[in-house]
This record gives structure tokens, sequence and C-alpha cells, in this order.
């Protein structure tokens, strides 16, 4: 595991890196509904999971507004430090799930003390990843992409060690890379033509 004091800032640190990047992307292609050029318009986040360490630079959500006085739409590229609209770092509502899959009742005490993840949290999650993942639009396209299937009772730990690497941190970001189109509200078929 990631040790909460020093890996984990540099590795929410450069997340934070991969987003902005993904955001320069996001805005030059544009506003998706009319072309129109994209004004900055992040906001605040005050995400948990991420220890007193966290930088400014990941306490902010990119997002875009179009110039375009008629169309004004927001447009918000995918994120890997973030999972869509939880308050926790993804790489939290990741890990966090999949080390409790098989942990005693007293290893979920000292995850819960580590992670500072209410017991009810972390099943509220595990939930999430058994029963709406599975029947996401997302998660019905991009499992036709893994070969052997992941076994959905075991998700997300199926799909973490699908991403095997000899270093744990690639492995948890490219896991985070690969359900980045859920940090968004834009369509799945848009953000896989990106990739």
């Amino acid at each position: 595991m990631l040790d909460v004091h020093t890996e984990s800032s540099q590795f929410t640190d450069l997340l934070s890196h991969f987003d902005r990047d993904l955001a320069k992307q996001c805005r030059a292609q544009g506003c998706p509904h009319c072309e129109g050029r994209l004004h900055l318009a992040r906001y605040r986040r005050k995400p948990r999971g991420g220890g007193a360490q966290l930088s400014e630079d990941c306490c902010w959500r990119f997002s875009f507004c179009c110039a375009e006085e008629a169309c004004r739409t927001r447009t918000t590229p995918p994120s890997l430090l973030f999972l869509g609209r939880r308050v926790y770092l993804g790489a939290i509502v990741a890990l966090s799930v999949c080390m409790q899959q098989g942990l005693s009742d007293r290893r979920m005490a000292a995850l819960n003390l580590v992670l500072e993840v209410p017991r009810r949290t972390l099943k509220r999650w595990r939930l999430w990843w058994q029963e709406v993942f599975v029947h996401t639009t997302f998660w019905q396209i991009a499992r036709a992409r893994l070969m052997p299937p992941v076994d959905e009772l075991r998700l997300p730990l199926s799909l973490f060690e699908r991403f095997a690497e000899t270093d744990f941190g690639h492995q948890l970001m490219r896991l985070l890379n690969f359900i980045s189109p859920l940090s968004t509200r834009a369509s799945t078929s848009t953000l896989f033509e990106q990739r």
C-alpha cells in the first residue's frame, strides 16, 4: 500500500498532472456542441483521503464553459484524480474496495483507520462496484475489450489485477485511467474516440 505520508501526496500530484493534460486536450478540441472556444471554469473540491499533504492543485476540478453566448455549455474532461461527484479521491474509492475483498473484520477496522473512510461508506462503495458499475453503459462497452472476461463478482479487484504491473502505483494509475470516463457525464462513445 502507498505510504500515506509521502508517496500518496506524490501520487496525487502525478494524477493532478495527468488531469491537467486531459484538460488541455479537452480545451483544444473546443465545445463539443458548437465547436466554440472554451473558457476555464474549474471549481474547488475538498477531496478526502489524500492526507494533510494534498497540494492545492489537487483541490480543483478542471471544467470549461463555452465562450459562445448562445451555447454556454459546460464541458468537464475525464479525471484520474476524481471519480464523479464522490468526495473521496478516485484512488481511495477503488483501492479501499479492492483491499476489503476477503478482509477480516479486524483488518477492515485497520483499513478504516488508515484511509479514514467509515465502514458504511466502504460497504456502499462495494455495492456500487458490484451492482451499479456493472450496469453502466461504460462497463457494457469496456468489458468487451477485456479477454478473458473480468470476474464481475470480484470487482474492482479483478479489474485491478488485470492491469498487472511491477509497480503498484502504475497498476493503480492504469485502473484509474481505464475508469476515467466515469468521472464525467460525457457520452462514452465520445470518450472512447478520444483515447
